[in-house]
């Protein structure tokens, strides 16, 4: 049996420059944190001879090509494996559709382990590459490549998305108070509804391709945001880091009409109102987690929880990618 997992992450700063309709002529930069949510991958050898699979639905099936998830036909086909004794389960701490990043994390774990199946040894920056190129290349889905290197690498990492397709990945050496401070003061509430990413990138992805003059102009802001925020993290400033956060959630909603709703605006102003000092909705927009910096956490805490909301707590992660059972 083996058993791998992949971190879900929350982004920083400069979401949205790291998919290619935009990086590939204007190089991307974004900052991702790794937390302790994790999306497990176990593969064991099947009594019967049939691929089963099991995740939000059960398949059992003959061959590779008659697999129905896009992402675990194209991981099989890629590394090799084609069967027939296999069973691979997925198991997810928190549902897709969320914002954090739980495809990349999904991708990069079921990799993981059929590698360590098929005792291949494939490094990080391999990893991540081997799961865009099934999610972007492959499949077709109009998505940036953050939540797949971040779950390779873990810990607080900016990433430089180069015009040529080369990513750069510099873990982010903070200060150990900044990082407690950082780790304490992030709250993520979630805000009832799930959405898909594809859809709302899918606008912006268009936009790009046509060159849109406003949609250029605010990933280029979005790309300085993030750079400022970098420095504002390296310097201790968090309340600057959390004014940034503001303004990037401010300037996002101008992307797309569906990145926010009436539901949404009300609950993060409702926040501000209670000793936030910052945030956003985590991932593409539409739905998932308000992520919010606060010094005041119970104060935040105890109005978000009257307005029905649930809260995730969350830890960062340094470890990334990770085989955590092989026998």
């Amino acid at each position: 049996m083996i058993i791998t997992r992949s971190p879900m992450r929350i982004s920083l700063g400069g979401g949205g420059t790291d998919l290619p309709s935009y990086y590939r002529e204007h190089t991307g930069f974004v900052i991702s944190a790794a937390i302790n949510r994790y999306v497990y991958i176990t593969i064991n050898e099947a009594f019967w001879p049939k691929i089963s699979l099991k995740y939000s639905k059960l398949e059992e099936v003959e061959h590779v090509d008659q697999i129905q998830h896009p992402i675990i036909r194209e991981a099989l086909k890629l590394t090799g494996v084609t069967g027939p004794y296999l069973e691979i389960v997925s198991v997810s701490d928190v549902p897709a559709g969320t914002g954090l990043g739980s495809s990349g994390s999904f991708t990069t774990a079921l990799l993981r382990a059929l590698h360590t199946f098929k005792r291949n040894f494939v490094p990080r920056q391999e990893l991540a590459e081997q799961a865009c190129h099934i999610e972007i290349d492959l499949l077709k889905e109009p998505i940036g490549k953050q939540d797949q290197y971040i779950a390779a690498f873990g810990g607080i990492t900016c990433f430089r998305f180069q015009t040529d397709d080369r990513v750069l990945a510099e873990p982010l050496q903070l200060p150990a108070e900044t990082l407690a401070n950082l780790e304490d003061n992030l709250l993520l509430f979630f805000t009832g509804t799930a959405r898909s990413a594809s859809q709302i990138l899918r606008d912006q992805d268009t936009r790009t391709r046509q060159n849109s003059r406003e949609m250029l102009e605010m990933l280029h802001f979005t790309k300085q945001l993030g750079m400022e925020s970098r420095d504002a993290l390296l310097a201790g400033d968090l309340r600057h880091f959390a004014e940034l956060m503001h303004a990037h959630w401010e300037h996002k909603k101008k992307r797309s009409p569906g990145m926010s709703s009436c539901h949404i605006d009300e609950l993060y102003e409702l926040g501000r109102a209670h000793g936030a000092l910052g945030g956003k909705v985590i991932g593409a927009g539409g739905g998932g987690f308000l992520m919010f910096y606060t010094e005041d956490k119970t104060r935040l805490r105890q109005v978000m929880r009257t307005a029905g909301l649930r809260e995730l707590r969350i830890q960062f992660d340094f470890a990334g990618n990770t085989v955590i059972a092989h026998s």
